[in-house]
């Protein structure tokens, strides 16, 4: 499947010389070893894929034991994997390298020494519990992978035109049309409940049969629960029950996780590790709290009221509705024809999550719940600063809406209030574009383009 992180692969290759190495982290099944190996055959004379997930103490000994001596070390490698190595056009992948860290360390001479290039690709799942007794190599760059986006589902789909004009659109500020806009917001359903593990993705793209798209996630479900349970040791547990109650979560009215669902009387400083856990394996999309809306909305992050949204909405679709253990065909079919009578507001704001991460932002909201002074009182979805910050007007608040009939309260006393930090107010809503007032609407598939 065509990714767009491959030409940042790229790029690193020809601006990098073999300066650096890169890491590609993210989710499990997110696509990393794969788009890794295909960059390998198609750019470099030859290639080494060491599995540590499959890599015996063969492997490890030539790490542990001739790092000292770097024409020994690569002859050994070459011969294990009957590979013949070329300086400056071949690659080593070491695919899932959280699992065995002494390779990880070893980045730093093997970049020194100048004479190949190299991939690291990992889940973050347990890497900060095994670098702790180890030397974290500076000529490591991270590059951070995320499910497909809709876009990148198109193109899996076959569907190579409607993008370029949604982009065209965007750019001009301008409506696809009635006829288009209805095709684009059919498609994007698909997207959303099929989500963009590759593995969904590519059962969707091949057969249209949602049971197979379903029984795809629920695999990437249990693995997701198999590693919370080997790999977040003591917090196994308040992982897990967080896991479990994502879906609850979202379905509240203002969305902010509550721990007291999940034990009465919890504290946020309890499950503080847990909650990070999640995030850093990017099976989750943490949305802060900004008591400021203002340039730098890291600095007034309030870290104990949050939003948790799951890195893949198709999977919370999957995590949803699983009373029988499968979501059936005709619950997709209702969703996709949005004539499901249940809370659509959850999986469209995660879907807006989602896309938003994807598109390189830290997500934060905006929330005043003052009982004192009522046109202070209200809550934004979400708060993105401007690329090229200015002395004024550098947050733009955004509203999701998931049905056609709304009201724009806090919206509204947002611009009113903030008037010298706020830039383009915009709602995400399923019509097509439009301004009016000094707010932009934008059709929920060009969420991706902000």
């Amino acid at each position: 499947m065509k990714r767009k992180i491959y030409d940042k692969l790229k790029q690193w290759k020809d601006t990098e010389n073999g300066e650096s190495a890169l890491l590609v982290q993210g989710a499990r099944r997110v696509g990393k070893s794969y788009v890794v190996e295909e960059f390998a055959k198609k750019e470099y004379k030859s290639y080494i894929l060491i599995d540590f997930n499959l890599a015996d103490e063969q492997v490890k000994d030539i790490f542990i034991h001739d790092l000292s001596d770097m024409d020994t070390f690569f002859l050994k490698l070459s011969t294990y994997y009957n590979t013949k190595l070329y300086k400056r056009e071949s690659l080593i992948i070491l695919d899932e390298v959280q699992l065995f860290p002494r390779a990880r360390s070893a980045i730093k001479y093997l970049v020194a020494d100048g004479r190949y290039d190299y991939v690291e690709t990992g889940s973050l799942i347990s890497i900060r519990k095994n670098v702790e007794n180890i030397l974290i190599p500076s000529e490591e760059e991270p590059l951070n992978m995320y499910p497909m986006d809709f876009e990148e589902f198109l193109w899996a789909v076959g569907d190579e035109t409607m993008y370029p004009l949604i982009r065209n659109c965007f750019d001009k500020k301008l409506p696809l049309g009635q006829a288009l806009h209805r095709k684009a917001m059919d498609l994007f359903r698909q997207y959303m409940i099929v989500g963009g593990m590759p593995q969904a993705v590519q059962a969707f793209a091949d057969s249209k049969d949602f049971d197979k798209v379903d029984k795809a996630k629920r695999r990437i479900l249990k693995l997701y629960r198999d590693d919370i349970r080997k790999h977040a040791g003591n917090d196994a547990m308040k992982v897990e029950a967080i896991f479990d109650e994502l879906p609850s979560q979202l379905k509240n009215q203002n969305r902010h996780f509550k721990l007291s669902s999940i034990e009465k009387g919890a504290r946020f400083d309890d499950y503080r590790d847990a909650m990070f856990w999640l995030s850093d394996a990017m099976i989750v999309n943490n949305c802060y709290n900004a008591t400021e809306p203002n340039v730098g909305l890291n600095l007034n992050r309030d870290r104990t009221l949050l939003k948790c949204y799951m890195a893949d909405t198709g999977l919370l679709v999957s995590h949803s509705f699983d009373e029988n253990g499968i979501v059936s065909e005709e619950v997709y079919k209702k969703l996709l024809l949005d004539k499901l009578e249940v809370n659509m507001g959850m999986i469209i704001e995660n879907i807006v999550a989602q896309m938003l991460a994807a598109g390189g932002h830290k997500l934060f909201f905006y929330c005043n719940s003052s009982r004192d002074d009522k046109d202070s009182r209200m809550e934004i979805d979400f708060l993105l600063a401007k690329s090229k910050i200015s002395n004024r007007h550098n947050i733009s608040p955004i509203e999701v809406k998931s049905g056609k009939n709304y009201t724009l309260s806090s919206l509204n006393k947002f611009i009113q209030k903030y008037a010298a930090q706020t830039h383009i107010p915009y709602v995400l809503h399923a019509s097509d574009l439009k301004q009016e007032n000094g707010i932009t609407y934008l059709p929920l598939y060009m969420t991706g383009l902000l």
